[in-house]
């Protein structure tokens, strides 16, 4: 090889060389500022709702989003929260969640649209090293139990289904209400569930029956069925059981207080006699209904609590604390808020 061909060739791997520490030192720069955003002044947080179309949600999202002003000018730094809907489709949230991670958010709160598809969305946090606090929509316990810097914050379901049995246990031996309008002795009821699968909308349905039976009294099921947590489907439900079984409905138990709302619109129009109508979250618009009379109860679902916990737990988090010293963790993962029954006993209390 002739001296000039070799003194081009050193040129060029030289040349070569240069351009891949070049570019190592552009990759380690990149890296290096996402490191100071992650670590900086300002805490980014992500919000996945499974739909924004929710009642009860959209009142955690609000508490939320006025607890990080709050927060802002006590901790005398900028919280930032970005809330993204899932519109109910599990795709579109994990798609949501990967741009979280790709934009180097700080944490993410998450309410899942399928609690059973935790996992892959877990494999993608660890891998971030991002931690997750989810809300309202409970993984199964194998995808929370076995991870670090994964959390719950919400209240257990059975809890709801045992106070709302026992608002209807209190109206039902009230004997100046009439609950038992034909005088059989029998509790005759429709159910109003949530979503087929939800945790939530099994246990409140199984245990508010179950508290009635377990006091002794005699129920019937008259009809059930799932309206998805929604008011417009609980409504055309309640219009068609109206047609089917008319007065000999007594009872209308729902999960949530939208479904309940929906059953009090179908009822507007009934010329009989009207059943009792309980609910579960305690929103704004089913207090309304309480002290209109249209509600006879509902059971207090903490929003201002949860997005209270959330926040407090994701800027623990974020600061690489031990969540345990910013509050009190059940199994170290679960943050559980007590429900409270409203009626119009109490009603004062929570309007």
């Amino acid at each position: 090889m002739s001296r000039n061909i070799k003194s081009f060739c050193s040129r060029s791997q030289a040349s070569r060389g240069l351009a891949l520490l070049l570019a190592a030192a552009l990759l380690s720069a990149a890296g290096c500022g996402a490191a100071r955003e992650r670590d900086g002044d300002t805490l980014r947080l992500g919000v996945a709702l499974y739909t924004q179309d929710d009642t009860f949600i959209s009142s955690v999202t609000q508490n939320l989003e006025r607890m990080v002003q709050e927060s802002e000018v006590k901790l005398g730094r900028r919280i930032n929260i970005s809330v993204v809907d899932g519109a109910n489709n599990q795709t579109t949230q994990l798609e949501q969640v990967d741009r979280f991670l790709d934009q180097g958010y700080d944490a993410l709160l998450v309410n899942l649209v399928d609690r059973t598809a935790a996992a892959v969305l877990l494999d993608k946090t660890e891998e971030a090293q991002v931690p997750v606090v989810f809300f309202n929509r409970q993984p199964v316990a194998e995808d929370i139990d076995y991870r670090e810097r994964v959390y719950y914050v919400g209240a257990r379901a059975e809890e709801g289904g045992v106070m709302q049995g026992e608002l209807v246990l209190d109206a039902w031996r009230d004997a100046s209400l009439g609950v038992d309008r034909n005088g059989d002795g029998v509790l005759q009821y429709v159910m109003l569930e949530g979503e087929p699968g939800h945790q939530d909308a099994l246990l409140r349905t199984e245990y508010s029956v179950k508290t009635l039976t377990d006091a002794g009294v005699a129920v019937e099921k008259l009809d059930s069925d799932a309206a998805n947590w929604k008011r417009g489907p609980a409504s055309a439900k309640m219009a068609q059981w109206l047609d089917d079984f008319g007065d000999d409905i007594e009872v209308v138990l729902a999960n949530n207080d939208d479904m309940a709302l929906g059953a009090i619109d179908a009822l507007r129009d009934w010329k009989g006699p009207r059943p009792l109508v309980v609910g579960v979250d305690a929103t704004a618009p089913a207090l309304e209904a309480v002290a209109a009379g249209e509600l006879y109860g509902t059971v207090l679902n903490d929003a201002a609590g949860i997005a209270r916990a959330m926040l407090e737990l994701a800027i623990a988090l974020a600061d690489g604390q031990d969540p345990a010293q910013a509050m009190e963790l059940w199994d170290g993962h679960y943050v559980w808020l007590p429900y409270q029954k409203v009626n119009l006993r109490n009603l004062d209390r929570f309007s």
